[in-house]
């Protein structure tokens, strides 16, 4: 039986996982929390990406996200007793050999199941180890029209897994554009679990559990794309406008959120609280998708490894100075990196608050270099250098790196394919609907907003929350503000040049930076920031996941009023 042909009224769409390592359990507890009719699982990443690569690399059999199994293994029969569909991108860069594995595992459970599989994302490029374009949605919905009760896929983008089965349920065309943008709202908004729900969340303290064990999300979807972000009732965390736009802000770029199936406008999206725990998303607008999709190449970048120097009490400067010489000569410069991390504080009581580190990364394409040859020659300067020397990491071999590109490929010229439980194989056309050139988007705020006369020093996180993530090489960086008088000084006064004095690494990179008035929020894009991507960077905070708790935490002139207000009004 087909989606369309079940029953009836909004699809409810939960998400068990949000990345290659999630909550083992949620597959169980929202199968047991409540009503579904599809529950999904996104578990990759362009990191997990590169994992998977390397496992396929080991044996050609794997590729996919072994966990999978192992979680379906406890509720795939209870999924099929209560009609739940199971949408998973686990298939990584073997969907078919996970659907193989899904089929044993049913039959070693007594049970049958119908399991559908989309391919065709993976490309041929002889010099990476991995290619893989970001498909849409319609090959998902063609298996569940065929009743498939599993449907596997690989590099699909992670709202496909949600706007799929709208589309199954709601016979939605190519050219329904404003409700694929809705749905792909709603999709993005459960990909990342319980993100939405309070995890992450710059409030976490004024959840009502304090965000100890957030629930998994729930997308009641309605056939004009609009739907309603819940979770199942007795759960942790919250749903909240604000856990909403939080959400909505993560890993996207302009107002015009590119996708294979539709172009959403996230400048339109409309968030309302509908009620404890529910949140209404509508007024969502489509514009046609690009001509090209995006393809995530990973390739191996050669090998690194780490050493992490101590350094204590006085003349720390000094004693970094000289680990850097003693390195250089004894290694050479080419890949040495140094950062000296001033996590010392003066006139100290205990070792640890009156240390700082010193980490020091070497990058090669020759393994033996970036291996024992570098760490055995950090390890010799214990009794050779700075007084008080001592690491944190013992000598150890070199790990391979993955180096992450973004490009870009004809739809048109990728064989976007779903194959149904019973073998056939269904092209899925790409869409003929055209991208039209839409209004410039401003990037910078043109007017200075209003004049606060009375200032108080204090920490941007009294007035704003944050939101930030990795995509390639690049960081998002979303900002929102908590009131509409908090949003009327907050778009003219957090500029780009701004961004570069209260985070001073973004002053020399390129800074996108783009309004979204409807969620009283400005998303910056820090070209560059994190270098080669996750797998290569020597960044402290690779993913760039904190990026936004620091900006939160830089001490400003706030506008005195709005603090006041903010203290007596808590949170709105």
């Amino acid at each position: 039986m087909s989606l369309a042909t079940g029953p009836q009224g909004p699809l409810r769409v939960g998400n068990a996982s949000g990345f290659y390592g999630d909550r083992f359990s949620a597959w169980r507890e929202m199968l047991d929390g409540g009503e579904l009719d599809v529950l999904t699982g996104d578990y990759l990443a362009e990191l997990t990406m590169l994992i998977l690569g390397r496992d396929r690399m080991r044996d050609p059999d794997l590729g996919y996200a072994k966990t999978f199994l192992r979680q379906l293994e406890g509720c795939l029969g209870t999924a099929l007793d209560r009609g739940v569909r199971i949408v998973t991108n686990a298939g990584g860069l073997n969907p078919a050999g996970l659907a193989a594995a899904v089929r044993s595992l049913a039959e070693r459970l007594g049970l049958h199941v119908d399991v559908g599989y989309v391919e065709g994302d993976a490309l041929q490029r002889p010099d990476a180890l991995t290619a893989n374009a970001y498909l849409g949605a319609f090959g998902i919905a063609a298996c569940l029209d065929a009743g498939a009760d599993v449907v596997v896929t690989g590099r699909v983008t992670d709202a496909s897994l949600t706007v799929g089965p709208a589309i199954a349920r709601f016979g939605w065309r190519h050219d329904d554009l404003d409700a694929l943008a809705g749905a792909t709202v709603a999709g993005h908004l459960i990909e990342c679990g319980a993100q939405v729900t309070g995890g992450n969340f710059s409030f976490f303290t004024e959840l009502p559990d304090g965000g100890r064990r957030p629930g998994f999300p729930i997308a009641e979807l309605h056939p004009d794309g609009s739907s309603v972000i819940t979770k199942h009732g007795g759960t942790g965390g919250a749903v909240t406008v604000e856990t909403v736009t939080a959400q909505l802000l993560y890993e996207v770029g302009g107002p015009a959120y590119l996708g294979p199936d539709v172009v959403t406008r996230l400048d339109t999206v409309r968030l309302r609280q509908d009620g404890p725990d529910r949140v209404r998303v509508s007024g969502v607008r489509g514009e046609a998708p690009p001509d090209t999709l995006k393809v995530g190449v990973n390739n191996l970048g050669g090998f690194r490894n780490s050493m992490t120097f101590v350094l204590c009490g006085l003349d720390v400067p000094a004693k970094a100075a000289l680990v850097r010489a003693q390195l250089t000569e004894a290694v050479g410069t080419e890949g040495l990196e140094f950062t000296l991390a001033r996590t010392d504080h003066p006139d100290a009581a205990d070792t640890e608050t009156a240390s700082a580190l010193l980490h020091v990364h070497l990058r090669d394409g020759d393994r033996t270099r970036a291996g024992r040859a570098f760490s055995a020659a950090a390890v010799e300067l214990a009794l050779a250098s700075y007084p008080g020397c001592t690491l944190t990491t013992l000598p150890g071999d070199a790990t391979p790196y993955g180096v992450f590109t973004a490009e870009t490929v004809p739809q048109d010229a990728v064989a976007h394919v779903a194959v149904l439980p019973d073998g056939t194989r269904v092209p899925i056309p790409a869409p003929s609907v055209k991208c039209l050139e839409g209004p410039p988007v401003q990037h910078q705020a043109l007017t200075g907003g209003p004049s606060f006369h009375r200032t108080r020093r204090g920490a941007l996180g009294v007035l704003v929350g944050a939101r930030s993530g990795d995509k390639g090489g690049d960081a998002n960086l979303g900002v929102w503000a908590r009131t509409d008088a908090t949003w009327a000084w907050l778009r003219g006064w957090l500029t780009v040049a701004r961004l570069a004095e209260l985070l001073p690494e973004t002053a020399t990179l390129t800074v996108q930076r783009y309004e979204l008035p409807n969620l009283r929020a400005v998303n910056f894009v820090i070209e560059g920031l994190l270098g080669a991507g996750v797998a290569a960077s020597t960044r402290f905070d690779p993913q760039a996941k904190a990026l936004g708790e620091l900006l939160r935490a830089r001490v400003v002139d706030l506008p005195a009023d709005l603090v006041a207000d903010a203290a007596s009004e808590g949170a709105p």
